[in-house]
């Protein structure tokens, strides 16, 4: 009788082994990220994190969760309804609402090119790390979809499609938050732009206007535009160094951006300084929307900074209101701006 129990136990733990073996040695389909021409001969290799290798399978998740309501409390909301492809995955709104109607203060950021963001902090004020800790935070936002990850999960567990969808990506039907914002971070890490006119200018593809190519000469000129420092170069195809600011907007400051994160108060009105790519798209601008128009950006650097005990020093002509362009200077500086766009990314 011993000897058939025995018998009977070592089964059930030979059948328990296999099934987590098989498990743990599911493989999905590598997914093989296009990096584009100018990111190869100018910048490193892209963030991806070794526990979330990209998968064919966890990309098309995730990208079905991007755009699924599901992921709201009451079901109406998705990740695109405030991240529009058309508008290079931002909101031409000042500031997007909530499932309750709810506004938020902050602009919202566009969405591309995330996977070169080197110091992995998201967010206008950097409090967050991690495409995939990203991509928890609106689930359970109040303000936006209002929702509690216990809710989600059960309601994709309860899904006639998601539990296989999951086993496909990740080898197990068990659905949890870990998962879900692993298969987000793997499709935003495809979001890439790299196909504006500026682009095929530098690969010899095509020509600027000679008010584009003066544009381009006032941006990198420190005596003019002097903007390079903050959005890099034709040598920087992010046009951005995803680092923090204060460029002047405000002499107080009623959001203190990095310094809340901090504490530190030398951080206060400290910003990311977003890419220059797809501005054609992304109106309005800066961290809370303030400036409608392009040439309202222009016109802040060139005579409206605002000086302050954390003015970026970068910002060396504040005390002179601005870079002082003409108005011949900003057309041409707007005119190179526009050249960042990229029609392919957004889909025209």
């Amino acid at each position: 009788m011993r000897l058939w129990k025995l018998h009977i136990i070592l089964i059930l733990l030979a059948c328990f082994s296999c099934e987590n073996e098989s498990v743990d040695q599911y493989v999905a389909t590598p997914y093989q990220l296009e990096i584009p021409k100018l990111f190869q001969d100018n910048i490193l290799a892209p963030v991806i994190p070794v526990d979330n290798p990209m998968t064919v399978e966890g990309v098309e998740l995730g990208k079905k969760l991007f755009f699924d309501p599901i992921l709201s409390g009451d079901n109406t909301q998705s990740c695109a309804d405030c991240h529009a492809p058309e508008n290079a995955f931002s909101d031409t709104r000042k500031f997007s609402d909530g499932i309750n109607g709810e506004f938020g203060n902050r602009n919202t950021m566009p969405l591309f090119n995330l996977a070169w963001n080197y110091d992995e902090k998201f967010f206008w004020d950097g409090n967050t790390f991690s495409l995939e800790h990203q991509a928890l935070v609106p689930v359970a936002d109040p303000i936006e979809m209002n929702s509690t990850w216990l809710d989600v999960e059960l309601k994709l567990q309860q899904h006639n499609e998601y539990p296989s969808l999951f086993e496909d990506a990740f080898g197990t039907t068990k659905i949890d938050s870990n998962l879900v914002t692993k298969a987000i971070a793997q499709f935003e890490r495809t979001l890439i732009s790299a196909n504006s006119k500026f682009d095929e200018y530098l690969l010899g593809q095509t020509n600027l206007t000679s008010e584009e190519l003066n544009g381009f000469n006032i941006f990198m000129d420190e005596a003019r535009g002097d903007c390079f420092h903050c959005h890099g170069s034709d040598k920087n195809p992010l046009w951005t160094d995803n680092a923090f600011h204060n460029n002047g907007l405000d002499q107080t400051f009623t959001d203190l951006g990095l310094g809340a994160v901090t504490g530190d108060p030398a951080d206060n009105g400290k910003f990311k300084s977003p890419s220059l790519r797809n501005l054609a798209f992304t109106a309005p601008y800066m961290h809370d929307g303030r400036f409608a128009t392009l040439d309202d950006v222009i016109n802040h650097y060139s005579e409206g900074l605002k000086n302050s005990s954390t003015i970026d020093p970068l910002m060396k002509k504040v005390n002179q209101g601005g870079v002082q362009l003409t108005t011949e200077d900003k057309a041409h500086l707007k005119a190179f701006l526009l050249s960042l766009s990229d029609t392919e990314f957004v889909g025209e």
